[in-house]
């Protein structure tokens, strides 16, 4: 028998699990070539880096060479924080993704990376779930979305966001906007840097110079994380601004906010400050982000530095002070507890009032006739 090979995949719908935290998986039914029929469960983060992969695999296809030259679907980047809503949202632009991944030349859609994601695992058959917190909640697609896949929701649509001001590109690579620009963003990185199209045109603009439509605040930018997140710096940089720190190769430093413009505020002893997310690596991770090509550019520009910015919002984008950072980081709470429980436990010594000598008992009358000189005992008689 030949090599296996897909015949069909069908999305089912996604579950909502509680173990070991909340999150969601997509269900498939994968249909072979032996006819066998299987369900397996995939993340959306693990489905975007194998399509990242595939791109890579196969680049004249992906476009990368010659944008005409594409036939690999495109697939919007996952969202920082995914919740049920844009869980529920994405079915149709999954459903679109693999009926035409499926029908893609057989060098693609037969290749060990296609057929290796597909395959059943482990957690596939015997799922990790507790009980005791609560068993997973299961959403399928409607029935009558099943006949034809290509009538799910027609072609995929990727998220539109808005210039608020000129930026004129420094490479090839990149794409140059006017303020009021609207253009697609194909791809999301958290080093600042975001893949965009504009009619025919496509390349990589600061996330900073775009906001979204419904507005100011992006609703899958992460709150702080003051508890801090080990990371190594992998490239030096010298501050140019007030807010920002200088580190070396090497350093360690802690993350405690990741924004979308590619600056993260970070920790580096008693100090916090803005610091090029694309020159951090997560402790304890191999070094593979220097085969990047992005590793090559420079830092993206940050929000606060674009001038003649012009936001179609009323409302600004929240700001915190390096100074809100610094008072609601973990290492600073447990310095300045353990500074007041030295103080309480050394101002009870400091503030104890000195201790008074005892005042003897008075003499009696015959010790003092007795033992005293006669001056003395004279005064008593």
């Amino acid at each position: 028998m030949g090599d296996a090979f897909i015949r069909h995949i069908e999305l089912l719908g996604y579950e909502k699990r509680f173990f070991p935290s909340q999150h969601y998986v997509y269900m498939f039914l994968v249909k072979w070539n032996d006819l066998s029929e299987k369900v397996i469960y995939r993340r959306f983060t693990e489905i975007y880096e194998f399509h990242k992969t595939l791109k890579e695999m196969f680049p004249i296809e992906s476009g990368d060479i010659n944008l005409e030259s594409r036939i690999i679907p495109h697939l919007p980047a996952p969202k920082w924080f995914d919740g049920q809503r844009s869980t529920e949202n994405r079915q149709g632009t999954l459903s679109e993704y693999c009926y035409t991944l499926i029908n893609l030349p057989h060098k693609i859609s037969r290749c060990l990376h296609v057929v290796n994601f597909f395959k059943v695992r482990h957690d596939d058959m015997n799922p990790v779930t507790d009980s005791l917190i609560k068993k997973p909640e299961v959403f399928l697609l409607p029935k009558d979305s099943k006949k034809n896949p290509t009538d799910i929701t027609g072609p995929i649509v990727l998220q539109t966001y808005r210039a608020i001001a000129d930026y004129e590109k420094s490479s090839t690579s990149e794409m140059t906007l006017k303020a009021g620009d609207m253009v697609d963003v194909v791809e999301k990185s958290e080093n600042g840097w975001w893949f965009c199209q504009l009619k025919n045109k496509r390349g990589w603009v600061p996330a900073a110079y775009l906001e979204p439509m419904d507005g100011p605040d992006e609703s899958e930018e992460q709150e702080p994380n003051y508890e801090g997140e080990s990371y190594v710096v992998q490239k030096s940089y010298t501050a140019v601004e007030e807010d920002e720190l200088t580190l070396r190769e090497g350093d360690a430093i802690e993350v405690i906010h990741k924004l979308l413009d590619g600056w993260w505020v970070i920790r580096k002893d008693e100090s916090t400050g803005y610091y090029p997310s694309m020159y951090l690596q997560k402790a304890g991770e191999v070094n593979i982000s220097m085969k990047s090509e992005l590793r090559n550019w420079g830092a993206p520009p940050r929000r606060s530095t674009i001038r003649n910015a012009k936001s179609i919002h009323k409302q600004g984008r929240k700001q915190i002070s390096q100074e809100t950072y610094r008072r609601n980081s973990k290492k600073y709470i447990q310095s300045q507890n353990k500074t007041n429980a030295i103080i309480e436990k050394n101002e009870p010594q400091e503030n104890k009032a000195k201790a008074q000598p005892a005042v003897p008992p008075r003499p009696s009358k015959d010790i003092i006739l007795n033992r005293c000189t006669e001056s003395t005992w004279r005064k008593i008689l």
